[in-house]
């Protein structure tokens, strides 16, 4: 069984950085895709990144390009999300997940980590 385990979140303030980490164990990864999410309060959890395993190709949402870096470490296996120029519309849960290549959905979460911009 798939185990996500993310950590790093805190406050911090705008133009700051944070790296958030996520340790997946209970699986061979290589063919799978490694996702962030993140939810903030009152609104629906959003796709942030993703990064697939083997090959390392990534895909960010719009709102984050040129500022958050997806990353993994194979032999850790563990994902990293490195986020730059922090803005207070960055406060959110933010969430590991894990699918097969050929699944639709992520089926594999960690628990969460909160992130927060003060101003």
């Amino acid at each position: 069984q798939v185990q996500l385990v993310e950590s790093g979140g805190g406050l911090v303030q705008a133009g700051d950085s944070l790296r958030l980490s996520c340790a997946a164990s209970g699986g061979t990864f290589t063919n799978y895709v490694m996702g962030w999410f993140r939810q903030a309060p009152g609104k629906e959890r959003q796709f942030v990144a993703h990064i697939r395993w083997s090959g390392g190709m990534t895909y960010y949402t719009d709102s984050v390009k040129g500022r958050f870096t997806i990353s993994r470490d194979n032999a850790k296996n563990t994902v990293y999300l490195q986020m730059n120029s922090l803005k207070p519309e960055d406060t959110a849960v933010y969430y590991c997940a894990a699918r097969t290549l050929i699944a639709s959905e992520y089926n594999d979460w960690g628990q969460g980590t909160q992130v927060t911009v003060s101003s």
